[in-house]
């Protein structure tokens, strides 16, 4: 079974992307566009304080009627955030999405961000995974 911290290193962009809270969702909007991302973590003194979502903008603010230039992303971010450490294992990773309904999760150890996993990292990694070992028993069923 992997563990975060081996997902991470395999990631091809180790960079997090995050937003302050009293910055409007437009801006996170545009980050996200920006960077490709579905979600950014929202960051206070360093520190995270939630994470803001595609999700989040849709139906926080376009079908709660609010403006996205004038709502602050403190408004509409998911708080607090679930987390995981560089120890745990993708299965214990994907349990905890499933569960909640989570598609990211940031990396702290000992408090301090490290990453961000998505459930496409998840999915990749399992995959890959369940590849390695069709192939070893492929091996171990013809000999070669």
């Amino acid at each position: 079974m992997t563990i975060v911290a081996e997902i991470l290193k395999t990631k091809p962009e180790q960079a997090v992307h995050s937003i302050e809270p009293a910055a409007s969702v437009r801006d996170a909007a545009q980050r996200m566009t920006q960077k490709n991302v579905g979600a950014l973590l929202v960051l206070d003194a360093g520190r995270v304080v939630g994470i803001v979502s595609e999700r989040d903008c849709a139906r926080k603010v376009v079908a709660g009627d609010r403006v996205a230039g004038g709502t602050p992303v403190r408004d509409v971010m998911s708080s607090p955030v679930m987390y995981v450490g560089p120890r745990h294992t993708s299965a214990e990773c994907m349990a905890l999405m499933t569960e909640n309904r989570l598609r990211h999760l940031p990396v702290l150890d000992d408090d301090r961000l490290v990453g961000l996993i998505s459930i496409g990292d998840l999915v990749k990694d399992i995959i890959s995974e369940q590849q390695f070992i069709i192939e070893q028993l492929e091996h171990y069923i013809t000999g070669r």
